[in-house]
């Protein structure tokens, strides 16, 4: 949604509290940057994910660290960063963590910009106004509320703890920055959803990863390209949920799933011999079992007939072309 300078300084004003000078929000909003990353035709997620990625990303210290969604520069061989001048700067992969989703990167070269101070999103709650900016300044920034605080499960072997839904939705939300009435950054952009309301039906909104997640995994990021904890077990496989049954949509090609023999449409009943009621409640079961590496028996309903499949699980970042370097 494009607005004009006094447009965004009556956004600001509108829902309440915000930084009062408009002049203070554009100083704010030029920390907000492009991401254009270039993927190699052989990596992992080259197919489900392109190989030609676009987003956006916060400059969240001095010395040039980007924090965005991870899935914009997952095995990039090149990253370009755009800063407010519209120059083209090289980037370096620097982290990514799956368990929140953020991904980091660094400038080769000064952006000359002040970094995005880091807000508490604990306190953010259902009904607080915020602001949704992508690069551009003061013509890529929305208005919106935040709609829920919950739980948020994805296909891909994903739960996000306490997620901020906001609406309306932002088109440019990939990596885009949550902003709260102070200026200080609140979240990061991960997707477009729909949620259901009673006698109201289906809302589309964003998904946004607080920024509470990255102090724990900041330095293990920095430093290592990839959280330093012990890894949870990765089935590879897609998942989706309908009328109350868990079902595989897609197998991963080489994955552990599919060296198990797990089919598409194999609707996954138990966990070793515990009932599983939905996405999150699978994953958990699996995860509980212990460290990435341990074997997993599934339950599933293939057509009329119900069989155990024995699943060693992996560790998916072996399997993805990670390059970080370190800062110095």
């Amino acid at each position: 949604m494009k607005r004009t300078a006094s447009g965004i300084f009556l956004v600001f004003l509108a829902i309440s509290a915000f930084p009062a000078k408009a002049q203070q929000a554009e100083e704010i909003l030029k920390a907000v940057v492009k991401i254009n990353a270039t993927i190699p035709a052989e990596a992992f997620t080259a197919k489900t994910l392109g190989m030609e990625r676009e987003g956006n990303g916060v400059v969240i210290d001095s010395k040039g660290l980007i924090l965005t969604t991870g899935y914009l520069i997952l095995e990039a061989e090149r990253i370009e960063i755009l800063g407010p001048d519209g120059k083209a700067i090289p980037g370096n992969f620097v982290g990514y963590d799956h368990e929140t989703g953020f991904g980091l990167l660094r400038a080769e070269k000064p952006l000359n910009v002040e970094p995005l101070k880091i807000g508490d999103s604990s306190k953010v709650e259902e009904g607080d106004p915020v602001l949704v900016a992508s690069y551009g300044g003061k013509d890529s920034v929305q208005g919106a509320r935040v709609i829920a605080r919950k739980e948020f499960a994805g296909y891909w072997e994903y739960i996000l703890e306490n997620a901020i839904f906001t609406a309306p939705p932002y088109a440019g939300f990939g990596g885009a920055a949550l902003i709260g009435r102070d200026g200080k950054l609140l979240g990061i952009g991960s997707l477009f959803t729909q949620m259901v309301f009673p006698g109201l039906g289906s809302i589309p909104c964003n998904v946004f990863i607080p920024i509470d997640l990255l102090s724990p995994i900041l330095n293990d990021l920095i430093g290592k390209g990839r959280p330093g904890k012990s890894l949870r077990p990765w089935l590879g496989v897609n998942v989706e949920e309908a009328h109350g049954r868990v079902f595989i949509k897609k197998v991963t090609p080489g994955g552990p799933a599919e060296k198990g023999n797990l089919q598409a449409d194999d609707l996954i009943l138990t966990v070793n011999g515990k009932a599983v009621s939905n996405l999150a409640d699978l994953y958990r079961k699996v995860w509980a079992l212990g460290e990435a590496g341990v074997e997993v028996t599934l339950g599933v309903l293939r057509g009329i007939e119900i069989r155990e499949v024995k699943v060693r699980t992996a560790d998916r970042y072996q399997f993805l072309q990670l390059k970080p370097k370190k800062l110095l």
